[in-house]
């Protein structure tokens, strides 16, 4: 079928070639039912692109990244390429993309399928029914404020500088973002910020909880400080619907609450950009797991969360929700069946290969079709 959707496909590093490997056979898969057809094109990113053009985003790469309808996303990095300069490092690539494609809101769902309730450290009691939104902002912040860097002071010690800092549109862009989903989902959003110590905190609460009253009285609004947000994580994961937090809080947060599901492994992500008139936004979807040097080329890598991720994809680019389910249930199946990756693995269950799992998520759709 010709298609208009136009997809980039970005594997990077480490296990990122695997579990685009199986990714692809998804997109085959949708081809071959007549379900849904892509126009997909791969290149390098990260340390495979240093290692092809001296930089880990070439401008080539970055032009085709922002001519796509949606980009896919492997993984970067690993300890080849440790004593490059900052600058030329692998996740410096991925920060690029972020920045020129302008992707300022990250989705990180956590959610617990119920295979493998028993694979998380928390009572089965406990992450039963998880099932929750992180939208971090991703662009400004503390990893990107200005001033920044290491100086040396006059009496020779060093002082390193980072800044945080946010301003009113950046804030009301993403709380709309969270706001939207909530509407969709329980109504429900917790705002997380530091307002007692932080005067970024303080506006960040004023601007979202001004939002709120202004366009969205319909859903519920907590503010909660975000050392507070760490201990409930883990105290009551499931007293929480969507989380809307910043850059940095962001980044933790959602690395907390990945752990509540039993594996990174299993987790996707959405970064997305500021909708165009015709409704149309940027995007890049990712496994949230990194490249993991130790196991890649083994074949051992749990590909479900970047196949969770082309069900984002699926989702939030191209409106094919009824296809993204189907996905999701695909998965639910084949965990179900009793089939797991290592990072995953539980008594009585069988232990796969990145193939295989990709074999028996492809029979599951199979199935489900």
């Amino acid at each position: 079928m010709a298609s208009n959707r136009k997809v980039l496909a970005l594997p990077g590093d480490g296990i990122g070639v695997e579990v685009m490997r199986q990714v692809y056979r998804l997109v085959e898969w949708f081809d071959r039912k007549r379900i849904a057809s892509f126009d997909l094109a791969e290149d390098v990113v990260g340390g495979a692109a240093y290692d092809a053009h001296g930089t880990p985003l070439a401008e080539s790469t970055l032009r085709a990244a922002l001519a796509a309808d949606a980009v896919l996303f492997g993984a970067v990095g690993g300890p080849k390429w440790d004593t490059l300069p900052f600058a030329l490092k692998p996740e410096r690539g991925l920060l690029r993309l972020r920045r020129e494609m302008e992707l300022f809101a990250n989705l990180r769902p956590a959610f617990v399928f119920e295979p493998l309730i028993g694979a998380s450290t928390l009572k089965p009691e406990v992450v039963r029914d998880l099932d929750m939104m992180i939208v971090r902002e991703l662009t400004g912040g503390v990893y990107f404020g200005e001033p920044r860097g290491i100086e040396t002071l006059a009496d020779g010690t060093r002082r390193g500088v980072n800044t945080q800092v946010y301003t009113t549109p950046e804030i009301v862009r993403l709380g709309r973002v969270a706001f939207e989903l909530a509407r969709k989902r329980r109504k429900k959003l917790t705002s997380v910020e530091k307002a007692n110590v932080m005067e970024s905190g303080v506006l960040w609460r004023e601007e979202i909880q001004k939002l709120r009253d202004a366009e969205y009285r319909d859903v519920e609004l907590q503010h909660m400080y975000a050392d507070n947000c760490a201990m409930q994580l883990v105290r009551n994961p499931r007293q929480f619907d969507v989380i809307v937090t910043d850059n940095l809080f962001g980044d933790l947060l959602s690395d907390c609450a990945a752990m509540l599901t039993g594996s990174l492994g299993m987790l996707p992500s959405a970064s997305l950009g500021a909708a165009d008139p015709g409704g149309r936004r940027k995007a890049l979807y990712e496994p949230v797991h990194g490249s993991a040097p130790d196991i890649a080329g083994k074949d051992v890598a749990n590909p479900l969360a970047s196949i969770l991720s082309f069900a984002m994809m699926l989702r939030y680019s191209f409106d094919l929700r009824d296809e993204a389910d189907l996905v999701d249930r695909a998965v639910q199946s084949a965990l179900k069946g009793g089939v797991r990756t290592s990072d995953i693995m539980q008594p009585g269950t069988a232990r796969v290969s990145t193939t295989v799992m990709g074999d028996t998520v492809l029979r599951e759709l199979d199935k489900l079709a």
